[in-house]
């Protein structure tokens, strides 16, 4: 990083789905994107609910949401880390701002670093016919 410059961060585990609000057994609307991704299949889902869990557990003991934990460790690692809001939900929106006033202990930082370095993401995060558009 130069001088001036941030870093945007769009997921901070991997684009699992994070909030704990999803697994194996959700359906989706018809419509819905999800349906098409790779990592929301059940199976992948199901798959990558370990982390969440682990996650879930840490956001029980503070009394606050998985996503606020998960967005909380994210700005404790370096001042210019800048969160990007995955919401369109008002509601949301006010639970990532309370990201920022989630209180992690140094053992609190170690418990998630220990469950991110472990993560490995089942399910392509788009279809092959989006994920070439994306210039990766």
């Amino acid at each position: 990083m130069r001088p001036g410059e941030i870093y945007l961060a769009r997921f901070p585990f991997g684009d699992i789905p994070g909030t704990g609000k999803i697994d194996e057994n959700t359906t989706f609307d018809s419509s819905d994107f999800r349906n098409v991704v790779p990592r929301f299949t059940p199976e992948a889902r199901k798959a990558n609910q370990a982390p969440i869990d682990q996650i879930g557990k840490i956001a029980t003991g503070k009394d606050t949401t998985p996503a606020q934990i998960a967005l909380g460790w994210l700005l404790a690692q370096k001042p210019w880390i800048v969160t990007i809001p995955g919401t369109t939900k008002l509601h949301r929106l006010n639970e990532n701002i309370g990201a920022v006033s989630v209180e992690l202990t140094a053992g609190d930082l170690r418990a998630i670093d220990d469950v991110a370095s472990k993560i490995e993401v089942q399910g392509a995060r788009y279809p092959e016919r989006l994920e070439q558009m994306t210039g990766r």
